[in-house]
């Protein structure tokens, strides 16, 4: 029998829910927070072998102004894109972003990231047997982690 007891609880219970901050959801996955790019290879991609390509478009600017934000563009026509991860090599936790695409998704993603000092970041590209990747220096003039 619902009572109106038992709604009140499920209400309170959802808003409960809800009120957790989403950075809690994200970091469920060890890579977010690997301090060293070697461990997040190994969380996210175990053994599939990473590849360089030349079939990512990369857009990030070879100098940030303010590493607080820097504008990441990634896309690319490769067949079977299941993900496509931002890896910022010097950052406290190199994993900056992570994009998990449907079938029907076109793999097309922009994000904003933080840099705390000059670094090469990376567009990784995961389909299911191989990652393919490409990167670029990036030159910040004023950090954003922190500095």
């Amino acid at each position: 029998m619902v009572t109106r007891r038992k709604i009140m609880h499920s209400i309170m219970a959802l808003v409960a829910l809800s009120t957790l901050p989403f950075k809690i959801l994200a970091r469920a996955n060890k890579a977010f927070d690997a301090e060293n790019i070697d461990i997040v290879f190994k969380e996210i991609f175990g053994d599939l072998p990473i590849v360089k390509s030349t079939d990512i478009k990369f857009k990030i600017p070879d100098i940030a102004e303010n590493g607080a934000v820097v504008p990441v563009s990634i896309s690319t026509n490769i067949p079977g894109v299941e993900a496509i991860y931002v890896i910022v090599d010097e950052n406290p936790n190199p994993l900056s972003a992570s994009f998990h695409l449907g079938p029907m998704s076109p793999a097309d993603i922009s994000v904003r990231v933080k840099m705390g000092r000059s670094s090469m970041v990376r567009a990784m590209v995961k389909t299911r047997d191989k990652v393919y990747t490409t990167g670029k220096e990036v030159k910040v003039t004023i950090g954003g982690c922190g500095g």
